[in-house]
């Protein structure tokens, strides 16, 4: 028997959550401070604690200095190609603090090794991966071009 359209429809009621129980103190310029604080705190945790966040930095650095190096000594970037490597860079560090966020989350829940949590933490292992691997093609494809114009340079001049 099909439902009717009264079964299928959810009054308002039934799916609205006070929000007294998520807000309840009033915007404040210092209750956002405590936020960035705190951001920041969590942001400081994962380079800490993650080897592979070092790596990340490492790239992060390499990245933004071979850029201005390439920007200055062989062609400008277009402002295009610095937000394709900024989008690049920051989608590596979402992924990386996620990952981080979930393992602590799996762990504050069991210690012992459970099936389903394996999957989640290789799920966002892989988005890692994913969003890394992104963004050595985005690198690629902004500094190949470039550094073969420098290596053509060098090696065979006109």
């Amino acid at each position: 028997m099909k439902p009717t359209s009264q079964e299928n429809h959810v009054s308002r009621e039934t799916v609205r959550l006070p929000t007294q129980l998520f807000y309840t103190s009033p915007f404040t310029v210092k209750g956002r401070l405590r936020s960035f604080r705190h951001a920041a705190m969590g942001f400081w945790f994962v380079l800490r604690s993650q080897h592979n966040a070092w790596l990340h930095a490492i790239a992060t650095g390499l990245a933004l200095v071979l850029a201005a190096v390439l920007h200055f000594s062989v062609r400008p970037f277009t402002a295009g190609e610095w937000c394709a490597l900024a989008i690049a860079i920051v989608q590596v560090w979402v992924a990386e603090t996620f990952n981080t966020g979930l393992e602590i989350l799996a762990e504050a829940i069991t210690n012992e090794q459970h099936p389903v949590l394996k999957i989640a933490k290789d799920v966002a292992a892989a988005a890692v991966l994913i969003s890394a691997l992104g963004a050595i093609v985005v690198g690629a494809v902004l500094f190949l071009p470039p550094l073969v114009q420098v290596i053509q340079a060098a090696f065979w001049p006109e």
